[in-house]
């Protein structure tokens, strides 16, 4: 009796210590978690707080409304402008009429490869849009500069191809990837009950798929397409490439610009440090970066809301 109450004590002070290891180890994997969790956001506020940092200098010397201006002139000795319409405006024209080209095409090969291509067909299609998304943005430049550009003075006869319309079909070959991945995901989550009740009822497939699968998938399309926006608004070197480079005020998408990357990109690297120039570039760092946030909250609301 002794020696059987002795083995079970014994192997209960084995299985509690075995469960303090068991806690002590998940106490210790919940920590390390939480701290790799906490690095990300402590890194976002440190970004936040150097580039407002190296911004602010800036308004020590001129007012806030000098930003609003309409001549970005940075490199006068007198009479400097710094305003980032004309800068905001080829971002802007770029970004626009690449997800014009980019969303229906991407929706469209993202309800081919969910609803309608064989097994095999698909395999290989998601592997050539992963292929697309893995393309370095300077070879597309390159592409775009040899032969989008001309293609476009020869197509709509311009004194160049290096327009805002050129820098934005390459922003939307690489907002491609994005906008099909993430919109064929959303479509094959639609349940199959919806398909299979609409064809029931004697809707024809192609009826199923535009007016059943694709508003089911309504808040992923979304998804795509701001994922999209925040994809091609941040991209640099092809833009800097083809879009022309002209600091002016675009009047037409066949204009030449100056986008507020490729701004930042010409220019860092000849600027002074700690002038009102280089002060003024982080600021257009701060607005891209506040503009991305805006975009991934927007995000945020609109995969999380209801049914």
């Amino acid at each position: 009796m002794s020696v059987a109450g002795k083995t079970f004590e014994s192997g209960g002070l084995s299985r509690a210590l075995l469960g303090r290891k068991a806690f002590s180890l998940d106490q210790g994997m919940k920590y390390f978690l939480r701290f790799n969790a906490s690095v990300a956001v402590v890194v976002v506020f440190a970004m936040i707080l150097f580039l407002l940092e190296e911004g602010y200098p800036f308004f020590l010397e001129y007012p806030v409304w000098s930003l609003v201006g309409t001549e970005w002139a940075p490199y006068l000795d007198v009479g400097a402008e710094y305003g980032i319409i004309p800068l905001f405006l080829a971002s802007f024209w770029a970004v626009a009429i690449s997800m014009i080209f980019a969303l229906p095409m991407g929706v469209c090969a993202a309800l081919y490869i969910s609803e309608v291509a064989g097994s095999g067909e698909r395999t290989i299609l998601k592997n050539f849009v992963e292929i697309l998304a893995s393309f370095p943005s300077v070879v597309l430049g390159f592409f775009a500069l040899a032969v989008i550009a001309p293609l476009v003075q020869d197509v709509f006869g311009l004194a160049s191809g290096l327009t805002l319309f050129t820098a934005a079909i390459v922003l939307s070959v690489m907002a491609l990837p994005t906008v099909i991945s993430v919109s064929e995901d959303a479509i094959r989550n639609v349940p199959i009950e919806y398909k299979r009740a609409s064809l029931a009822l004697g809707a024809s497939r192609l009826s199923t798929l535009l007016r059943v699968t694709l508003p089911a998938a309504k808040k992923g399309v979304i998804a795509a397409f701001m994922l999209g926006i925040g994809r091609v608004i941040g991209e640099t070197m092809a833009v800097l490439m083809v879009a022309g480079g002209s600091p002016g005020i675009p009047k037409s998408p066949f204009s030449p610009g100056r986008p507020m990357t490729a701004a930042i990109a010409s220019e860092a690297g000849e600027v002074p440090w700690h002038t009102a120039h280089y002060s003024a570039l982080f600021i257009i760092g701060t607005i891209l970066f506040f503009i991305t946030l805006g975009i991934n909250l927007i995000i945020i609301r609109v995969t999380s809301r209801k049914k």
